[in-house]
């Protein structure tokens, strides 16, 4: 998905739970059918119960009717909120003990096993990788060359100059100043 497409998208789910939050109830099926799968595989994947993770993304949307008025597109995007929504009700579901047929402790429902980021966290590095790739495309070729380089080819300033046959200084000038842009361009985007 491109940036464009990803902004567009965030800013129809960011409008559809504010109609919501105004009391617009038509626009929570369009929000399911954008959701729906994304926030299913968060509640699943914790809850390991298909059954289970149904109840828990249903969960999801009655909670969401009720504090739709609460969401700030300033804070999150929507689908990150949404899914530390999904989160929370299937660690909830296992905090009470519904899932696998008994009372689970509260010690044993906190720690998940799965090492791999949430999907919160995962999305939300997602956007900011996309981001960062966007606004490395608006610097000049040989900044972004540099930047590519030395950040995220780990390769030393000392050996950009050699490779680019310029001095030293003028490498370590034009990485100042291609960072100094790439701020400016990360905070615009926020």
């Amino acid at each position: 998905m491109t940036d464009t497409a990803a902004n567009t998208s965030r800013a129809q789910l960011s409008a559809l739970i504010q109609r919501l939050g105004g009391g617009d109830k038509s626009a929570l099926e369009p929000i399911y059918r954008a959701t729906s799968r994304k926030l299913f595989g968060i509640c699943l994947r914790i809850l390991d119960d298909r059954k289970e993770a149904e109840d828990a993304l249903q969960d999801v949307y009655i909670k969401l009717l009720a504090r739709a008025d609460r969401f700030d597109a300033g804070r999150a995007s929507p689908i990150s909120w949404l899914a530390v929504m999904a989160r929370n009700a299937a660690v909830d579901r296992l905090r009470v003990g519904k899932v696998r047929g008994g009372a689970v402790s509260e010690g044993a429902a906190l720690p998940l096993p799965d090492s791999a980021p949430l999907a919160d966290a995962a999305m939300e590095g997602r956007e900011s990788r996309a981001r960062i790739l966007h606004c490395i495309t608006t610097l000049d070729e040989g900044s972004a060359r540099a930047i590519r380089r030395s950040f995220f080819g780990g390769e030393t300033y000392k050996a950009l100059a050699e490779r680019d046959d310029v001095p030293l200084g003028t490498i370590k000038s034009r990485i100042r100043r291609a960072l100094a842009r790439l701020k400016s361009c990360l905070e615009a985007a926020e």
